[in-house]
């Protein structure tokens, strides 16, 4: 059965719109544990536009579940990764303009410098996955690089516009499940998924892990963190 982590980077962002100490996103993901999720997400961005050094260092002594630190391939995040150890690592594309992920890694493209990061966190003993497409050559070269796990970018389903559209891409990401998994990667998913369009992909039994922040936080926002929790699970769960 698939399983669930919690990104709890839109608490800190939160936070940051006032520079103050709340609300905390240690004490969100204490909650989502509480309510049965298998994991936390937090991103650390170059910029630091949300989650903080601390915050990482802090769920790294206080989790009692899983965490994955989503980062940049740089030398800074990786070595940052090497020192507080999260049980996982995501390496991301990062611009400093977006508003969010905007797209897969280009593995294929920049292949040396991200296997060198792969190999870099896997030595300190750090799972290593890759945020991509779901793209036959993106995950050819993710499975060379060395790396155990993708995360397939579910952002064009989540953000298409007709039924027509929505069934091409879960195709595009069924299709490319079903590759990464014939060729041993553990496959998970996430960008834009929500309490509607997560069910569709329960169906996709190789899926090891969602990995859902904003519609969680944004429904913790008027049912509270356990409830949004357990909502979200009730649905992976079937």
């Amino acid at each position: 059965m698939a399983k669930l982590s919690v990104n709890v980077d839109h608490i800190a962002t939160v936070r940051q719109a006032r520079l103050i100490n709340e609300p905390d996103p240690v004490t969100a993901a204490a909650l989502a544990e509480l309510a049965g999720c298998h994991g936390i997400i937090v991103h650390l961005r170059e910029d630091r536009r949300h989650i903080q050094d601390r915050d990482v260092e802090i769920l790294r002594r206080t989790l009692t579940t899983k965490l994955n630190l989503e980062m940049a391939a740089v030398p800074e995040m990786v070595e940052i990764a090497r020192r507080i150890r999260p049980d996982m690592s995501c390496l991301v594309p990062e611009k400093r303009q977006e508003l969010t992920t905007e797209g897969g890694l280009d593995v294929a493209g920049n292949y040396k410098h991200i296997a060198e990061a792969v190999r870099r966190l896997q030595d300190a003993g750090i799972a290593a996955s890759l945020f991509i497409d779901p793209d036959g050559d993106q995950i050819k070269a993710s499975h060379e690089t060395g790396a155990a796990y993708i995360e397939i970018h579910t952002g064009r389903y989540a953000d298409a516009k007709n039924i027509a559209e929505e069934d091409r891409e879960f195709d595009r990401i069924a299709q490319g499940i079903a590759h990464a998994s014939s060729i041993g990667l553990r496959v998970n998913v996430g960008h834009g998924l929500n309490y509607r369009n997560t069910q569709r992909l329960v169906a996709l039994k190789e899926i090891q892990e969602f990995s859902i922040g904003h519609s969680i936080i944004a429904r913790a926002v008027l049912v509270g963190m356990e409830r949004a929790v357990r909502e979200m699970l009730a649905i992976i769960n079937g």
